[in-house]
């Protein structure tokens, strides 16, 4: 029996595409749009900031160098900032409805500077009881250490947790650690998913106009 919904965060709750916050980023550095993502990973920047091992000012302080970027820091966490797509992918009504019945938690990789601005513009937040991010955790999926937070903020068994991640990795590895994980392929599929295990509060769903999937990258 399912006890708790656990949520990703990046293309399962919030649409992101990088190629959003590349083309921002090309006016203000020597790259063009397409070299910048990998000027980017060749920094190795990313992954210890979303494990919390650098602050968002040292982030942008190193990502600066490493791009030539000439802006302050508030520009560049408003630039930083504009992956993320304007409409969830889920419902909020869903959320809602399931969070009456369920303790919902969210499970993310992600770190400090894109976390505030997602929480301040997406109300859908609000409806998780526990957030478990990468960045405050210390560890990022596919790591166990992520997946045993989560179940410890769920309060109940791994089995009677219900995982849905769009990238198949971390679903595999939830399902490593007993969680009954499922790979994220739109609201309306994961309703679905729900159903089949006897999930109640999914009322809601036969009123609501489910926007379509994007798996454009990791979250």
């Amino acid at each position: 029996m399912i006890r708790a919904i656990l949520l990703d965060l990046g293309n399962v709750l919030v649409g992101f595409d990088l190629a959003r916050g590349c083309r921002a980023l090309e006016g203000r550095c020597p790259h063009p749009e397409e070299r910048i993502p990998e000027v980017i990973r060749a920094a190795g920047l990313v992954a210890p900031f979303e494990r919390g091992e650098i602050s968002s000012l040292e982030f942008f302080q190193r990502m600066s160098k490493a791009l030539a970027l000439e802006m302050s820091y508030e520009e560049f966490c408003r630039v930083w900032s504009t992956i993320f797509l304007p409409e969830p992918l889920v419902p909020e009504e869903l959320v809602a409805a399931l969070r009456r019945r369920y303790r919902t938690v969210l499970v993310s990789n992600t770190n400090d500077l894109h976390f505030r601005m997602i929480r301040q513009n997406y109300p859908i937040l609000r409806h998780f009881d526990a957030r478990v991010l990468s960045y405050r955790v210390g560890a990022m999926k596919p790591s166990e250490r992520i997946y045993e937070e989560a179940v410890r903020q769920a309060g109940c068994r791994p089995e009677e947790c219900f995982f849905a991640d769009d990238v198949m990795e971390f679903v595999e590895a939830a399902r490593r650690y007993r969680i009954d994980a499922v790979q994220f392929q739109g609201a309306a599929r994961l309703v679905e998913e729900l159903r089949r295990r006897g999930v109640e509060g999914l009322e809601i769903s036969t009123a609501v106009n489910f926007p379509s999937s994007t798996n454009t990258a990791q979250g």
